[in-house]
Parts: C-alpha cells; structure tokens; sequence
C-alpha cells in the first residue's frame, strides 16, 4: 500500500488530495493508478463504492495537467462517457473538486438540459468532457463537438451503458476520437458482451480486479422478506418505522410503481421523494439533493438511480421489487456500504419473483437469509434458512438487535399515525445524515 504523494503526481493534484482528505489509496486505485500513469489501457473491475472514480480520474486530470495549450474550439482533450444523467453529473462534481484551483475545465452533456447551453459551453472547447453517449450524439450531430483531439477516453459503468443499449452509440463515438490514445474501462460486473467490448476498444489492456463480479461490497447485510406482492406496502412501511431518521433507498422496478409509492409514503406521513425516468432533471437533481442533505430521508427509484447515487450516508436499500437483470441487484444494494460504512440490503420476493431471486443467488454465490415468510423449496439452497434476528432493520423481529435503529439503540414509540414519531425515541441519525 503507498500513500498518494508516493505517486508522482503533479504537485497542484497532491496538494488538492490532501486538502480533502484523501490519504491512502481503495485496492482499485491502489492497482489501476499506476497502470494508467505508465499509460496503459485498463479494465478495471470493483464493487461500487470502492472508489473507481479517483481510480481514472487522478491519472486522467496528471496527464492533462502536464499537458500544455488550450482545448481548441469545439474540442475536448479527454472524455469520460457514463450511462446516467446521475452518474455524469457525480463524476464531474468529483473531477471539479480534483482540478480546483487549475486552469482545466469540466464539462457535462446530458439529456434533459438545454442542448443551446450545451453548444455554447462547448463552442469554447473543454479539458474534459463527461457525457451520456444519447446526448454526446445529439451535439455531434449538430456538429457542436469535435472528438478529433481527445486523446483519453473513460467507460465508466460500462456493464450498464450495454444494457440500456448504448452499446450502438458508442459505435458511432469511438471511430470519431483521437489516436492514439489511452482507454480506461470501468464496471462492476463482467458479463460476456463486456470482454467483446474491451477487445473492441482497448489495446493490450491490464486488467485489474479487487472482487469477483456480482459480489457485494463486504459490509452490507442481506436479507429477505417472502410476501405477497398485495402486502409489499404494509411490509415496507413497518421496515421504515423501525428507523425513521435513517437515509433509505427504495427500488421500484417501473416509473409509474416507483411513482405510486412514493405518494402513499408522502400521504402516510413519510419525509418521500422519487426519480424516475419521468421526472425531469431539475426534479431528479433537487430529489437527489434533498436526499443527501436529509431533508427527504426516503428515496423511491428506478435503477435510473442504481449507479447514480454516491451518498455515503445511506444506512439502507429495499428492494421492493426485484430487478429484472440480476446485475442490477449488485449495483442497487452497493448505494449503500460505501466509503467503508455499514449498510443493510433488504429484499421482498413476492411469489411470481422466486425466479428473479434465484437469478441473483446464482450470480453471487450466495443464499440470501431469509428474514420472514417462507423461502419456496425450488428458491432456498441449502444454507438459505429463516435468519433469527434479521438484522439492525429489516428482520421479523425476535433476535438481539431486532426492533432497534441502525445505532443499535431502541428506536421509541411512535405514534398511531404512519411514519409520526414520538417524543421518547432518539434520532441517533440526524448527525451523521448531516456529515454525509
């Protein structure tokens, strides 16, 4: 393990490091950084939340930094391309935070903002350019961007770009950007298609993984909840009054479902909010605002939002529905887990959803515990047993931590009236909400 001034990195990005905090490398940076900066291809595979964005970005912005001369109009020097409006706005925050205080500048294309600001922001040239590959296709198009001179490109999350099909945008992306140049690949997952796409765009590629594919981030406790799909509501709600103050993300699996839901946790006297694919960006952005800074402690999603969502407060995910690609399932409960926090996954699987959770036991190697209701004998494998505690939140209750918040402390009365909570119960939460 080396400490990020071992690097020989620029003395401004050192500098920036230190001042927010950064020390000691993830397992993903500690063995992609020094690849990248010798300057080899790299498909790099780790759980979210470990950090693959500093893994790419460091050596991205060192190498532009000792890069003399202005983007030229139009252009771009490096492009990172991701498969959400979500995701590219979090990694540009992060890469701003990287170059404050330089001359390099960070800029965003996505769907669901003014395409004629776009073009003007661009018309200047940009450092680094971080896209949706929809959008990024819109303005070439238009001819507003010109890929001739980029020279780093960045797939971030590419295991996703392929299943939201922009496996065809990217075909008409790569064949327009600069030769030669260093390609950085990242996911979270290796399916089949993923090794076609390294062979398609990177060259002598290093390969760099620190888990297995479709592994949970190590710190987050599984469980699940057999019941009927009519009683997933009722479920739901006695899960959040066990710990009201907690940050909590809700997984619906369609836009109206997730939508739904959201109005009657609102109407039952839960601080809800929703993203979809609905909601316009200005909406998803300040629901994802309001969430981080604890105005809105539960939080209704589509897998919009899987990889979207960086917020290290987040003590819990609930599967309300379970995804229909297992890969998601992974990516769905690493929002929580992050920066080396705990975090608690839980899951409900209705009966006609018995076939989606043996896909995601498959794909992880691993038998969810059950915490209530009856695992189906075709579902459970042989170490899948009803789980006694159940965990900090999501168990049946019965066990040494059950009915407690995610302090560990008694969670208090509460009130008749859905999600009112009373007056003797701690809300051990609210401090941490507020770091995160």
């Amino acid at each position: 393990m080396f400490d990020f001034d071992m690097l020989g990195l620029a003395p401004s990005l050192t500098e920036v490091l230190q001042k927010n905090g950064f020390k000691e490398p993830t397992p993903i940076q500690n063995q992609a950084i020094p690849l990248a900066l010798e300057g080899h291809d790299v498909l790099g595979l780790a759980q979210t939340g470990t950090g693959k964005t500093l893994a790419f970005g460091l050596p991205l912005i060192d190498g532009l930094l000792k890069e003399p001369g202005k983007p030229a109009p139009k252009c771009a020097k490096a492009l990172v391309l991701a498969p959400t409006r979500e995701l590219v706005n979090q990694i540009a925050d992060s890469l701003r935070q990287l170059t404050d205080g330089s001359k390099l500048r960070v800029a965003t294309v996505v769907g669901g903002q003014s395409i004629n600001r776009q073009i003007s922001f661009l018309s200047r040239g940009t450092d680094i350019l971080v896209a949706t590959p929809g959008r990024l296709i819109d303005l070439m198009d238009r001819g507003a961007v010109d890929l001739s001179t980029v020279r780093q490109l960045v797939l971030d999350e590419a295991d996703q770009m392929l299943d939201l099909g922009f496996i065809h945008a990217l075909r008409r992306i790569a064949p327009k950007l600069g030769t030669p140049r260093q390609t950085m690949l990242f996911s979270a997952t290796m399916p089949k298609q993923m090794e076609e796409l390294s062979s398609a765009y990177l060259s002598n590629p290093r390969k760099v993984q620190v888990s297995p594919p479709g592994k949970a981030a190590d710190k987050v406790t599984q469980s699940v909840h057999f019941v009927d799909k009519n009683d997933k509501p009722a479920k739901l709600r006695e899960i959040l009054r066990k710990d009201m103050d907690a940050l909590t993300l809700v997984f619906s699996r369609t836009k109206h479902g997730a939508e739904r839901l959201m109005k009657g946790l609102v109407a039952d006297g839960f601080n809800a909010a929703s993203i979809h694919g609905n909601k316009s960006q200005g909406q998803r952005d300040r629901a994802i605002k309001a969430f981080r800074d604890g105005t809105i402690t539960v939080l209704v999603a589509t897998d919009v939002a899987a990889r979207g969502i960086d917020i290290p407060g987040v003590a819990y995910v609930v599967n309300f529905d379970l995804p229909e690609v297992p890969d998601n399932y992974v990516h769905r409960i690493g929002r929580t887990a992050r920066a080396g926090r705990e975090g608690e996954a839980i899951a409900f699987c209705a009966p006609d959803e018995g076939d989606l959770l043996r896909q995601i036991q498959k794909l992880m190697k691993i038998d969810i515990p059950v915490a209530s209701g009856e695992a189906p004998s075709d579902v459970a494998g042989s170490g899948q047993r009803r789980r006694g505690g159940g965990g900090r939140r999501g168990g049946g209750g019965g066990g040494p931590r059950g009915g407690q918040g995610k302090s560990g402390k008694p969670s208090g009365p509460k009130s008749e009236a859905f999600g009112k909570p009373g007056t003797t119960g701690p809300r051990s939460r609210r401090p941490r909400r507020k770091a995160a």
